[in-house]
């Protein structure tokens, strides 16, 4: 086994093979860029080096200071992680050369599965069923149109040298072909360094069902079961669960042999992931294999009792597969959720900023108990996987996932309870999220009762997006709650001193004014001479008590309902969380603002940091309602800006490739009705 290892990534894949590699005592070797100096993959190794700049191609995607670091640090080996260079087969090529073990496939394994075009022709060989689709070389934008005609639409274009969602669009119509084509090309050149794209049949309804697969040196291959992937944003897996809702033993093992046979169609070693697409009457088709360890791989540590780290160590080193295919057994059921910095009622745009508030439900960090599942011992009931933590900071630089929130359960019923009350006792307050979001998916009926595909979100919209504000009341009550925790703070025993509003004579009364969710809610607490307190929101009065509980908690009778929620200040505004939600409020001080003049208006800005691809208009141009505007890149994706409006673009303030502040106007824009706005 090695003594060394250097983990060339970062966030919370960087930490999660520390833990195992501490756990066989291994020493480990983190990389970092000028963002993450302080970050917590750093503080988790052994050692750490610098190797660049912030943005990805000046230091994770820097191959050479990678290897020097490795050497300059003895590192026998090293673990490329998820994404930057995990799949790059030229850096599998350069450790090899330079003694270092590459802890993943082979050089040829990598590429031969990295292009979709060619995988697809081995996949064709090795007889595991294909999509029909156009995988050929020839890139001519009026033969892929001719192609995607006789397959037929729907189609979907693919970059052939991609994954994660990027370079892939939906074309329903002919006439939506060529500019689908050119932004698919452009964000494969930008994100791959390659535009080759590849065309399938766009299935209906299909559920992505993926196949975790292992290799060793030794010839031998096994599945680990199956993760269904169907629920996705843009093209992005946000839930996923082990095992597939309603597999079959018969059909999951066409599936597993199908994947081993795709991984040994290539000599594959190490974890590898062979993803397909089902349809509703069970027949699957090969996508693409993913080379590396998955992002979702903690569902299947949980339902087997393993560790998939441990296994890519051992099989690095030499060893064979700790176990065989007849030795592995499925327990239970498992859920992961990947909480993201993002807004899903703005198409899921990332968000930054700093995380001033990140509180977990009660959990374990990945320790592996011995035996695990294969010796009938059950995992955590939650399992956090995160990279940050409070005070921490989502940059644009990197992908805006916060953490991974996983769950176990004897069964599925049981898993999807514990997955709820995880993400309602999960407290973010700072960029934008999709906790309140994921728990709402989870919630749906269509989740719920595991009628799974690719295109959930969008048949659950009217559930899912623009969800009800919390009731009034309960929002008064949490701010009320809070106000009054905070006014407690270092009274004295001093009756005096106390801020309890109590009268020698008759009661008190308090008036609260607040805005939520577009609306101002006044409140009036009524406190009697015996203390009995009464709220009254609008025109409903309700029996009040508040408790302030350890740390931001708070116990609340509010009418006939007792409740615990959780309330947290950041500056003028209250962040609540409560069994019904969550909301984010502001307590309005009347004197404080007597003088604030008018929200301006008219303001149309960019909605994100990130670098202008380019404009798809020109000074002078009339332009409809809706119309594209202009290109953006932000975390590693391609987001079109819209004409909020009929008008007239006025002048361009950028060039393509410039970088632009989140709020910043990128072009100048005069509304049919209205004076000039800038966007």
């Amino acid at each position: 086994m090695f003594k060394k290892i250097l983990i060339a990534n970062r966030g919370e894949i960087a930490c999660r093979v520390a833990t195992s590699a501490r756990r066989l005592g291994i020493a480990t070797v983190a990389v970092y860029s000028d963002a993450d100096a302080n970050a917590r993959h750093v503080k988790a190794c052994d050692e750490a080096v610098r190797i660049g700049g912030a943005a990805p191609r000046d230091s994770y995607l820097r191959a050479d200071r990678i290897l020097e670091a490795a050497i300059a640090t003895g590192a026998q080996a090293v673990h490329p992680g998820y994404g930057f260079l995990s799949e790059n087969d030229g850096f599998a090529e350069a450790c090899a050369a330079a003694g270092i073990v590459f802890i993943g496939p082979t050089p040829s394994a990598i590429r031969a599965m990295g292009l979709k075009a060619e995988s697809k022709r081995l996949m064709e060989a090795a007889r595991v069923p294909l999509v029909p689709g156009y995988h050929g070389a020839d890139q001519d934008p009026a033969l892929l149109r001719r192609e995607a005609a006789r397959i037929g639409y729907p189609v979907l274009i693919k970059a052939s040298a991609g994954g994660g969602g990027k370079g892939m669009r939906v074309v329903t119509e002919e006439s939506a072909f060529d500019a689908a084509l050119a932004s698919c090309q452009r964000e494969a050149l930008g994100s791959f360094g390659d535009d080759a794209v590849l065309v399938e049949r766009y299935l209906q309804k299909p559920r992505h069902i993926e196949i975790q697969v292992f290799g060793d040196t030794h010839g031998h291959c096994v599945y680990l079961f199956e993760r269904d992937c169907s629920v996705q944003r843009r093209h992005q897996k946000l839930l996923e669960e082990a095992p597939a809702p309603g597999m079959t033993e018969a059909r999951r093992r066409a599936m597993g042999e199908a994947a081993v046979a795709a991984a040994q169609a290539v000599g594959y070693v190490g974890a590898g992931t062979v993803e397909f697409i089902a349809e509703p009457d069970g027949r699957f088709y090969f996508m693409e294999m993913n080379t590396r360890l998955q992002v979702e791989h903690p569902v299947t540590e949980a339902i087997t009792g393993l560790d998939l780290v441990e296994w890519q160590l051992r099989v690095a080193a030499g060893e064979p597969l700790p176990l065989q295919q007849h030795e592995l057994r499925i327990h239970g059921h498992a859920i992961e959720a990947r909480i993201c910095a993002e807004n899903p009622d703005a198409n899921f745009l990332p968000s930054t900023g700093r995380l001033q508030v990140l509180r977990w439900p009660a959990h374990v960090a990945f320790e592996r108990t011995a035996g695990g599942a294969q010796a009938g011992a059950e995992p955590a009931a939650v399992r956090i996987d995160a990279g940050v933590g409070e005070g921490d900071a989502i940059t644009p630089y990197y992908d805006s996932m916060v953490a991974k929130l996983i769950v176990w359960g004897r069964d599925r019923e049981q898993a999807l309870a514990r997955m709820d009350q995880a993400l309602a006792h999960t407290h973010l307050v700072g960029p934008q999220h999709n906790v309140a979001f994921l728990r709402r998916v989870v919630g749906s009926p269509s989740f719920a009762g595991a009628d799974l595909d690719t295109g959930l979100i969008e048949r659950e919209r009217a559930l899912l997006f623009d969800a009800p504000a919390l009731a009034p009341a309960l929002v008064a009550a949490g701010v009320v709650a809070h106000a009054l925790a905070q006014e407690r703070v270092g009274e004295d025993t001093d009756p005096w001193s106390r801020r309890d509003g109590w009268r020698l004579h008759g009661s008190a009364l308090r008036r609260f004014e607040i805005d939520h969710a577009g609306v101002h809610l006044r409140a009036s607490l009524h406190r009697s001479r015996d203390g009995a307190m009464q709220l009254q929101v609008d025109a409903a009065a309700h029996a009040f008590e508040a408790r302030p509980l350890e740390g931001d908690r708070h116990d609340v009778l509010l009418g006939t309902r007792r409740l615990v929620l959780s309330a947290y200040a950041v500056g003028e505004n209250v962040a609540l969380f409560t069994p019904d939600g969550s909301a984010w409020v502001r307590e309005v001080d009347v004197l404080a603002h007597a003088g604030d003049a008018a929200a301006e208006g008219g303001r149309l800005t960019a909605p994100m940091p990130g670098k202008v691809v380019g404009f798809l208009v020109r000074a002078g141009e009339r332009v409809l309602r809706g119309q594209a505007l202009a290109v953006m890149e932000a975390m590693k994706m391609e987001h079109t800006l819209n004409a909020p409006s009929d008008g007239v673009v006025k002048g361009l303030r950028f060039a393509a490739g410039e970088q632009v502040a989140e709020g910043e106007a990128l072009l100048d824009f005069e509304p049919a009705t209205a004076g000039t706005a800038t966007a």
